[in-house]
């Protein structure tokens, strides 16, 4: 497989050039427009934070994606899915009102939004995929019809990934709520017992006591997870 071209710029503006406009050099470098655009449905998948967080990406930068989108033929909307925990974005109408409140109205972004699962997080695409572990994706329907998906993604930290990039906001964001709910539930931890030495150290740090060691060896999987 061909190695991907990485490009990057720093935050540091200067009298002739801002951060957006070197947003749109970095996507003109990067072969913007290589790709046919005309009259075609660009989904722009973003994460539009949490009432009361700051920790999403400026919609100024969605604004700067639109537009160039948009001057190559487009039809872009931003797009996300409904979460599966109890929060501000778990069904359309909350996950709208949240999305305009941090500054993504069509007013400030230049495209509309839409809720790529739906009202309750129930409109979805079955994808058959040829995993080991998985055999389909639950999609949200509006990402699966889109014509070009771009990948508009904030750094995070996640707590078994270690960092949350491009993939996550793609493979995880772009699940329905019963996508979300297969990845999570379905990957459960496991134990190597003929590593084991039965210290009994993963049952005290653990945070729900998954491990219970019997016969000297942790069990081969942790059922209170």
């Amino acid at each position: 497989m061909e190695q991907s071209k990485v490009y990057f710029t720093t935050f540091k503006a200067t009298e002739h050039e801002n951060l957006l406009q070197k947003l749109h050099r970095l996507m003109k470098t990067a072969g913007f427009e290589q790709i046919d655009f005309t009259d075609k449905y660009a989904a722009i998948k973003i994460h539009f934070g949490e009432y009361g967080n700051l920790a999403f990406l400026r919609p100024n930068y969605a604004k700067v994606v639109a537009d160039y989108v948009k001057e190559l033929g487009g039809k872009p909307f931003l797009t996300d899915c409904n979460t599966l925990y109890v929060g501000s974005r778990k069904n359309a109408l909350d996950h709208l009102d949240t999305a305009y409140v941090n500054g993504f109205s069509p007013l400030q972004t230049g495209c509309h939004v839409l809720i790529a699962d739906g009202l309750k997080g129930t409109d979805e695409t079955l994808v058959p995929l040829n995993g080991e572990y998985v055999k389909e994706a639950k999609i949200g329907h509006a990402i699966m019809d889109a014509d070009v998906l771009i990948s508009l993604t904030h750094f995070k930290g996640h707590e078994m990934t270690g960092f949350g990039g491009t993939i996550k906001n793609i493979g995880m964001g772009s699940g329905s709520r019963a996508g979300k709910m297969e990845q999570h539930c379905d990957g459960k931890p496991s134990v190597d017992q003929s590593l084991c030495v039965g210290c009994g150290a993963c049952g005290r740090i653990c945070a729900h006591g998954a491990p219970v060691i019997k016969d000297r060896k942790a069990p081969l999987t942790m059922t209170n997870v």
